[in-house]
């Protein structure tokens, strides 16, 4: 049974950081992409950045901000995000799928989020 597993949100100033934590369990990250989510109140799920075999990809409004990577060794995902903003409110999820895309359908596995709050 795989199951992904998120922490590290909470509440921040606008400027500054948390790093969230994705850990992974029944199932290899390092053999599949990985792909944070987030979703504010009354908007739809959208990709923020993801990793693959191939490389990475953010969304062009966390670029120069925010960055994933993973470490093998404990089978998880990071997102770390730097300069917050209040616009990046929202709960974030972790998903694993076997292709790296933008579209939440493409993802198999889901975790149950982490809540970010960027206070003004």
């Amino acid at each position: 049974q795989v199951q992904l597993a998120e922490s590290g949100g909470g509440l921040v100033q606008t400027g500054g950081s948390l790093r969230l934590s994705c850990a992974a369990s029944g199932r290899t990250i390092s053999s599949y992409s990985m792909g944070w989510f987030r979703q504010a109140p009354g908007k739809e799920r959208e990709f923020v950045s993801g990793i693959a075999y191939g490389g990475t990809r953010n969304v062009d409004s966390v670029k120069g901000r925010f960055t994933i990577s993973r470490d093998r060794t404990k089978n998880t995902v990071y997102l770390q995000m730097n300069s917050l903003k209040p616009e990046d409110t929202a709960v974030y999820y972790c998903a694993s799928g076997f292709r790296l895309s933008s579209i939440p359908n493409q993802y198999d596995y889901w975790g149950q989020g982490t809540q970010v709050t960027v206070s003004a």
